[in-house]
């Protein structure tokens, strides 16, 4: 095979026969979890759960209080020692909530909170589904499609997908603190592909950032990038059923 001076780095080597053969039709799903089918509760509910749990709540009743606090975790999250430890926080359970507290410690409200915050942060029903995220598995299962998550997490997605009802409509999840990795590895695409017992060029990966998630076609996949923004109705998900068909 020749290939091309320019050709795009890949962990994926098709071999001549693929290359000239139809596109195989997609077999399976692959998505990504936060800010694609699933979401946190809102800033707000968040912080009156956290103050609930400390006796904090009054502070929250406060004009402008939820507000000035968000803009305090803003500025906190852009200060260069909060920073760095976000930096390969999804990869262990630790790393993560030494990563949050490290923020949280620099927010008034948050200082001497910050396991009560990481509590009402994993909580089951602290992430929701988006309102087509249902109706959407269910219909990828209804066509006869593996579904799997593939995602950069720091614990066990699966309790806010079983608290949801979810579960059943997930045949495996792939998670960063579970497997020492994380997007765009490829080594995590191709591991949900192998458990779907899937080959990587009839699969979809569907996700919002176009680096990690995108890598998945640096594997043999294909990917479909959702806009990054802030969802509070559908996320949009509809559209992944006209890819499939």
């Amino acid at each position: 095979m020749i290939h091309s001076l320019f050709e795009t780095p890949s962990a994926y080597r098709p071999s001549d026969v693929e290359m000239a053969a139809p596109v195989p039709p997609v077999q399976a799903v692959l998505f990504d979890f936060s800010n694609t089918i699933f979401q946190m509760i809102d800033l707000e509910t968040w912080l009156r759960r956290v103050g609930a749990a400390t006796g904090r709540s009054a502070v929250l009743d406060e004009p402008g209080a939820v507000s000035e606090i968000s803009d305090r975790l803003s500025a906190a999250f852009r200060l260069p020692s909060v920073v760095a430890l976000q930096r390969g926080r999804d990869l262990s359970a630790e790393q993560h909530r030494r990563a949050m507290h490290a923020w949280w410690e620099q927010v008034d409200f948050l200082r001497g909170a910050e396991k009560e915050a990481y509590r009402e942060l994993t909580a089951p029903d602290a992430w929701v589904p988006y309102s087509d995220t249902e109706p959407v598995l269910r219909a990828l299962r209804e066509r006869g499609l593996r579904i799997a998550v593939v995602s950069d997490f720091a614990w066990d997605l699966r309790t806010h997908l079983a608290h949801h009802g979810h579960d059943a409509l997930i045949d495996t999840c792939v998670i960063s603190y579970e497997q020492g990795r994380e997007k765009p590895d490829p080594q995590l695409f191709l591991k949900a592909c192998a458990d779907l017992g899937v080959d990587p060029r009839a699969t979809l990966m569907v996700g919002d950032n176009p680096v990690r998630d995108g890598g998945a076609a640096a594997c043999g996949l294909r990917t479909y990038i959702l806009p990054a923004e802030y969802r509070t109705g559908e996320r949009g998900l509809t559209d992944v059923l006209r890819l499939v068909t």
